[in-house]
């Protein structure tokens, strides 16, 4: 670890080093263990038989904001500034493209799961189906994208502005570098850090949850070939004998 690292100090550095790294390690083993224990709990569990007006809304603005959240954080944390900049994108256009994307993909996730929540609570069917995992899920993963929002919000729509590529993101790669650098997010805004933290639960609760259903999605279903059907010919009824028709049969004479 560096002298800066250790400069830290025993809080920052089992809230920013040990704590992510046990997250982790319960994501991949928690998975490994999910996989042999319930194999057939992998699943979404899906209640759209017994509601699917709110769902048929909800879900796909929730998961297309999602997938768009999730894009968006891999470029903003997994790729440093200089890549960006090598490219041809300056600071500013990098920032201002990411805000004006960011917040509509996360506006459209928050409202997505804010729809999929209240049909869970106001659905008595889909509310007697909630299990204490999803109980644990709804919560934290509504925490998790409300806290990003808020951050963004606060600091970078109605704010002054704030670099998180020079700090969250510093330490985000430090993490999976298995080079930590607790010292780049202590000095981030308190939003930011908290959005950090949440997402580390979020990844430790991801295998006891029905999150596990990402890593089942049908992807081979977009190409795989068709499948032809084909009509079968019809064909004529058999002709059923009846006992007069037998009796009209000419037989031996008495």
């Amino acid at each position: 670890m560096n002298p800066t690292a250790a400069a830290t100090g025993g809080a920052g550095l089992l809230l920013w080093v040990a704590f992510p790294y046990t997250c982790l390690a319960v994501f991949a083993v928690g998975h490994v263990w999910r996989y042999r224990q319930d194999q057939f709990g992998w699943t979404s569990r899906t209640t759209q038989l017994l509601e699917h007006r709110w769902l048929r809304w909800g879900s796909p603005l929730f998961h297309l904001g999602a997938f768009a959240v999730i894009a968006g954080h891999a470029v903003g944390l997994a790729v440093p500034a200089s890549w960006t900049e090598a490219a041809g994108i300056d600071e500013h256009a990098y920032h201002a493209t990411a805000v004006a994307l960011g917040s509509a993909a996360g506006i459209a996730m928050v409202t997505g799961l804010g729809m999929l929540c209240a049909r869970r609570l106001l659905t008595r069917r889909i509310r007697l189906t909630t299990n204490r995992s999803d109980k644990l899920l709804f919560p934290l993963l509504s925490a998790t994208a409300l806290l990003g929002i808020g951050a963004t919000a606060a600091h970078n729509v109605f704010g002054g502005g704030y670099d998180y590529r020079s700090t969250v993101s510093v330490w985000f790669r430090g993490v999976f570098a298995l080079h930590p650098r607790p010292e780049a997010i202590t000095g981030a805004p308190l939003l930011f850090q908290l959005h950090a933290v949440s997402a580390c639960l979020l990844f430790a609760a991801w295998p006891f949850t029905r999150l596990v259903h990402v890593w089942s999605a049908p992807v081979g279903y977009l190409i795989r070939p068709y499948l032809v059907y084909r009509r079968r010919a019809a064909t004529p009824a058999p002709v059923a004998r009846t006992g007069s028709a037998r009796a009209s049969r000419p037989g031996r004479a008495a």
